[in-house]
Parts: structure tokens; sequence; C-alpha cells
């Protein structure tokens, strides 16, 4: 009975469950945003050289200054996070070795972008 089954018919109900495209997308949104939020972090930077640190403080204070900077920490840590999430499904085979370094990546990006988007915000509000 088994060799009238189509191979669609073998695999209906497996897979990724269409997430491979919100991956994808999500992919190139932050990658986007990265791109632009890069360009303005980078002139930000260049702005601060030779400034001393109440300089650099009073500019990462103003809002639009903190507002950007929180996007771009947020869209770095995502890009990142998704970025390895890649790779390790490509390369990495023992499913619980793989498991426990997916929880371990996303771990580490969720608390760098809590501890970053903190100093900002520690920043931003104590000026």
């Amino acid at each position: 009975m088994s060799r009238y089954r189509t191979p669609l018919k073998n695999v209906r109900g497996l897979g990724a469950a269409k997430h491979g495209t919100q991956h994808f997308v999500h992919q190139r949104l932050t990658a986007t945003a990265l791109v632009l939020l890069g360009v303005w972090f980078l002139c930000f930077v260049v702005s601060l050289v030779g400034a001393d640190y109440l300089t650099a403080a009073d500019a990462v204070s103003r809002p639009w200054n903190a507002v950007l900077l929180v996007g771009f920490l947020v869209a770095m840590f995502w890009h990142a996070q998704l970025g390895m999430q890649v790779v390790l499904e490509d390369y990495v085979h023992n499913s619980l070795i793989a498991l426990a370094l997916q929880v371990s990546v996303k771990f580490i990006a969720v608390l760098g972008a809590i501890v970053s988007i903190f100093a900002v915000a520690r920043i931003a509000l104590a000026g």
C-alpha cells in the first residue's frame, strides 16, 4: 500500500510550517533597518570623536538620539540572533546540542539587548 503514496503525501504536515518565510522577512527587515540606522550611528559616533564624557552623555540624552540608538540596538541583537539561528540550524546536527545552543544564543541576545537599552535609558534619563 505504501508504494502508492506520493512524496507530497509523505511529507504533508511536516517541515517548517511556513515559519521559514517569516524568518526570511525578519532577517531582511532587520538588515534594512541596520543599514539605515548604521549610517546614522556611524555619523553619530564620528561626531563624538574627541568629545569628553559629558558631551557624549549629553548627545545620547537627546530624545531622538536615544530613540535611534535603542532602535539600532534592538535591530542589531535581533538580526544577530536570527543569523546565529540559521548557522546553528545548518551546521549543528546533534539535536540536543543544537537546542542548547539555540537557547543560549537567544538568552545572550535578549540579555545583551536589555543591558544595552538599560544603559541608554540610564544615560538619557539622567541628563
